[in-house]
């Protein structure tokens, strides 16, 4: 059973735009700091952006000023927002949630991976 759900992916066309969604329970998404991946065909996956438990994001530069990673507390749901897109966008994109319980014991889930493709 899934614990960790994207959703979202699919077409777009170059320019446009997609909203993926991560959600997971909230024993699982409450603490945690919550981040996207994505593994373009044939490249190495690389992190996109992250949110923590706070609120606090980061992203990587190719996908600054065109992507908001967000969270709904209330809806145990984080969101990345992507605009501008272009076919270097095209991936598989994972949702992560990880957190530490206690010292020497982290809590790592994946989500299965969504499909973005941009293409015209």
């Amino acid at each position: 059973q899934a614990q960790v759900v994207e959703s979202g992916g699919g077409l777009a066309q170059p320019g446009g735009s997609l909203r993926l969604s991560c959600a997971a329970p909230g024993r699982i998404f409450s603490g945690s700091a919550i981040s996207w991946y994505r593994q373009p065909p044939g490249k190495q996956r690389e992190l996109v952006a992250s949110i923590s438990s706070g609120g606090t994001t980061t992203y990587v530069d190719s996908v600054k000023g065109r992507f908001t990673i967000s969270r709904d507390n209330a809806k145990n749901t984080v969101y990345l927002q992507m605009n501008s897109l272009t076919p270097d966008d095209t991936a598989v994109y994972y949702c992560r949630a990880r957190k530490g319980v206690v010292f020497g014991l982290d809590l790592d889930y994946w989500g299965q991976g969504t499909q973005v493709t941009v293409s015209s």
